[in-house]
C-alpha cells in the first residue's frame, strides 16, 4: 500500500466512519501510543539511572547483559517481573488492593494525553490543560493509599499516610510557581504557553519559581532525598510492600512515568517547549525533559534520604513564603511594565 493512498484513507476517514467510531478509533490509538512511549522510557530511565548512579557511587552498574553498557538489563529484569507469581496477601481487602494499581497507572496515562511534545505531536489540544494536568495528577494519591490501606499492612498503611501528607504539602507551592507562568503567558493552555516562549524561556523571567518547580516536583514525585514513603530502612517499601509481579509493575512503571511528566512540565513552563534550533521541535522536547529527569538521578546518587520532620518543615516554612513571595514579585512587575 503506497503512502499516498496511507494519506488519502486519513483524510476521508472521518467521512467514511460515525462520528462515535472514529473518536473511539483515534482515542485507542494514542492510548496505544502513549503506552508504547511510556515503556519504552522507563525501559532507558532504568537503565540510564544504574549506570548514572553507579558511576556516582564508584561501581560499574549493569555491564554484560545485552551487550553494549548492558543494555538489556532492563528487558530482562521487566520479562523477570512480568512472569513472576502475583501473591495476593491472606487478610488484604482484595477490591481495594486490587483496584490501586490501576487508579494509579490510568492516571498517570491520562496525563500524557495533553502533553505537547511539538506544536502538532500532541494527542488532545484543550484550552485549560495545566488545570488538567495537575487535576488528574493528583488522583494517584489516590491509588497510593488505597495501596496502603487494601493492603492490612502497617507498614504500608504508614508509607501511604506519609505520601498523602507529603504530596499535599508539596502541591501547594508547585501550583504557585506555576502561577507566575501563567501570569506572563496569559493562558492556561500547554501549547499557548510554549508559543508564548519563543522569544525568551519563562526559566529566565521565573529563576525563583523554576527553583521552587524543581524542589517541589521531585518531592512530588517521590524521589531522593524526599522518598519517605519507600523508606527501605524504615518501612520495607513502603506503601507497595505487599504487592508482587504484574501489580508491581504498574507502581514502577507509574514512578518512573510521573518523573517524565514532571519533567515535560517542566519543559512546557519554564524551558521553551519544543523551541531549538535545527532539529525537529520532539526531540528538542525529549531532551529536554530527559535532562531534568537526569538532574533527579544526580540528586538521588547525591544527597541522603531527608527525616520526615525536615521534609514538612522546609515544605512549609521556607518554599511556601519563596513561592508567594516570587507570585508577589512578579505582579508588581508586571504592573510596573504595563
Amino acid at each position: 500500500m503506497s503512502v499516498e493512498l496511507l494519506k488519502l484513507i486519513w483524510i476521508f476517514l472521518p467521512q467514511l466512519l460515525p462520528r462515535p467510531l472514529y473518536e473511539l478509533g483515534v482515542m485507542a490509538i494514542a492510548f496505544l501510543g502513549v503506552v508504547l512511549f511510556m515503556v519504552l522510557m522507563v525501559l532507558f530511565m532504568v537503565w540510564f539511572e544504574r549506570k548514572i548512579v553507579g558511576h556516582i557511587q564508584v561501581r560499574i552498574g549493569p555491564l554484560h547483559t545485552g551487550g553494549w553498557h548492558g543494555w538489556a538489563q532492563s528487558i530482562a529484569d521487566t520479562i523477570k517481573l512480568f512472569l513472576k507469581e502475583d501473591i495476593i496477601p491472606r487478610g488484604v481487602d482484595r477490591p481495594v488492593y486490587i483496584l490501586a494499581p490501576i487508579v494509579v497507572f490510568v492516571s498517570t496515562v491520562v496525563v500524557y494525553v495533553v502533553i505537547p511534545f511539538s506544536k502538532t505531536l500532541v494527542a488532545r489540544d484543550i484550552n485549560m490543560g495545566i488545570l488538567f494536568v495537575f487535576a488528574i495528577g493528583s488522583v494517584a494519591t489516590i491509588g497510593i493509599f488505597m495501596a496502603g490501606w487494601g493492603s492490612n499492612n502497617k507498614y504500608s498503611l504508614l508509607g501511604a499516610m506519609r505520601v498523602a501528607a507529603q504530596i499535599v504539602s508539596y502541591e501547594v507551592p508547585l501550583l504557585l510557581s506555576v502561577l507566575g507562568v501563567l501570569m506572563l503567558a496569559q493562558t492556561l493552555s500547554l501549547q499557548g504557553i510554549v508559543q508564548a516562549q519563543k522569544h525568551v524561556w519563562y526559566v529566565f523571567l521565573q529563576p525563583l519559581g523554576f527553583a521552587i518547580y524543581v524542589i517541589a516536583g521531585i518531592g512530588e514525585v517521590n524521589r531522593l532525598p524526599f522518598d519517605i514513603p519507600e523508606a527501605e530502612s524504615e518501612l520495607v517499601a513502603g506503601f507497595h510492600t505487599e504487592y508482587s509481579g504484574l501489580r508491581f509493575a504498574f507502581f514502577f512503571l507509574s514512578e518512573y512515568a510521573n518523573m517524565f511528566v514532571i519533567s515535560a512540565m517542566a519543559t512546557v513552563l519554564f524551558l521553551g517547549g519544543w523551541h531549538g534550533p535545527i532539529l525537529p521541535g520532539f526531540f528538542w522536547f525529549v531532551g529536554k525533559a530527559f535532562f531534568f529527569m537526569f538532574l533527579m538521578v544526580w540528586l538521588r546518587g547525591t544527597f541522603p534520604r531527608l527525616r520526615v520532620d525536615q521534609m514538612m518543615s522546609f515544605c512549609w516554612k521556607v518554599l511556601l513564603p519563596l513561592a508567594f513571595l516570587n507570585l508577589l514579585v512578579t505582579g508588581l512587575v508586571m504592573a510596573v511594565v504595563k
